[in-house]
């Protein structure tokens, strides 16, 4: 058996000090320092105290069956809740009328709008389509100013009028020429208004509004529905300078159809893409990265699975953590996986955009990755300490 010498005295005092290190909790070794065990965030977070934001230590909290129960009340609103969200800017959303509001909304002409105009029993006033002319070309366009021209009416302001309004005003004006008027107004072709659909959905482009109510649901129907891309709860529509969260999945999951705004002339929807919706997966998995969730509907054991579940050589499931910050009051949870059965809890535990699952190392793989990184430096000193050097007599040069 080989003994080697006894290192020198400097060598063994900084072997002893690296020992030290190690014991201490392994701060020499960058990315492997322990999250286990802690009852409350290790760095301080911003957090929404009143108007203020300031800094503080978060609890965590274990996530046991009964903040899952918590959790879902919380998320889940009242069947048949009539409330609208408030916006970020704390204006309430354009929204769908109740009681009275549900009245049918007529259409008001615009510039560029055609109606036809019909005088029964006298043909003199009526112009014909003809099998050569289109209802459009044989129509009145309402000009720019707001107005038409009808025979014996003479200049009519009509901009803002509904066909009924205008067919009154036509046969008040005409009785001073005809007895009994028999007159009847009807929309040709809808021009003068209009909304836009961009983003994420098939067709985008621009939808005209016509006498036919149109919401935000139905102008993402008339553009195609919504592509693979689309967040179904990000569709923003803006009105005026003011923009406004529209979120269908709502719609889709809980039948809130207080989402469901009626368009006016110039709004503009624009549905987002699902690249917000990202949830991070760290730590000792098999896959750790960025996954993107589908309709912001994934859980714990989802993303887990996606990534190819905890490392059975090198993880500790009985710490699993998901960090979630992305709100006014960040929240850290807390998962013991020791035993497969705790994979239900994980199966109910719904996540949120932006979450981030981190899943801690074994004590015994962090130790055997200090050691990893200190042995190359613990030969090099051993190897060193028995170089014999020629010029001094086959001993170490004096320092």
């Amino acid at each position: 058996m080989t003994v080697f010498p006894a290192p020198p005295d400097g060598i063994r005092r900084l072997l002893i000090g690296l020992a030290a290190s190690i014991l201490a909790g392994c701060s020499l070794v960058p990315g492997n320092q322990s999250y286990s065990n802690r009852d409350e965030s290790a760095v301080m977070l911003p957090v929404q105290q009143g108007e203020l934001l300031s800094p503080a230590n978060i609890k965590i909290k274990p996530i046991t069956a009964e903040l899952i129960i918590d959790m879902f009340k919380a998320a889940r609103p009242p069947i048949g809740d009539g409330t609208s969200v408030a916006t970020a800017a704390g204006k309430d959303r354009p929204r769908r009328g109740s009681g009275d509001d549900k009245a049918p909304l007529e259409y008001k002409l615009g510039p560029g709008d055609i109606i036809s105009i019909i005088v029964w029993d006298h043909p003199e006033l009526t112009i014909p389509a003809g099998s050569f002319r289109t209802a459009e070309q044989a129509g009145t366009v309402v000009a720019e100013d707001g107005t038409i021209y009808f025979p014996y009416a003479g200049v009519v302001k009509v901009q803002g009028m509904t066909t009924s309004e205008v067919r009154k005003l036509l046969s008040t004006k005409l009785a001073k020429y005809i007895e009994q008027v028999q007159l009847d107004v009807r929309m040709v072709a809808f021009r003068s208004q209009q909304v836009y659909v961009v983003g994420e959905v098939a067709k985008p482009g621009i939808q005209q509004v016509t006498d036919i109510p149109m919401t935000v649901l139905e102008a993402v129907n008339r553009a195609g529905g919504f592509t693979p891309e689309a967040d179904y709860s990000r569709v923003l529509l803006t009105r005026r300078g003011t923009t406004y969260l529209v979120d269908i999945q709502a719609m889709y999951d809980y039948g809130n159809t207080t989402q469901n705004a009626l368009l006016e002339d110039g709004d503009i929807v624009n549905v987002a893409d699902r690249s917000f919706n990202k949830i991070f997966v760290l730590g000792e998995v098999v896959r750790p990265g960025s996954q993107v969730m589908n309709k912001k509907r994934s859980t714990l054991a989802e993303a887990l699975s996606d990534a190819g579940y905890v490392s059975q050589t090198t993880s500790d499931p009985r710490w699993i953590y998901v960090m979630r910050g992305n709100t006014e009051t960040p929240e850290l949870f807390h998962l013991d996986a020791s035993l497969p059965d705790a994979m239900l809890l994980a199966d109910r535990f719904p996540l949120r955009p932006r979450d981030v699952i981190y899943v801690d190392t074994a004590a015994v793989v962090r130790w055997q990755r200090v050691i990893s990184n200190i042995l190359p430096t613990a030969t090099m000193l051993n190897v060193t300490s028995q170089t014999q050097y020629p010029l001094f007599g086959g001993k170490q040069p004096p320092y």
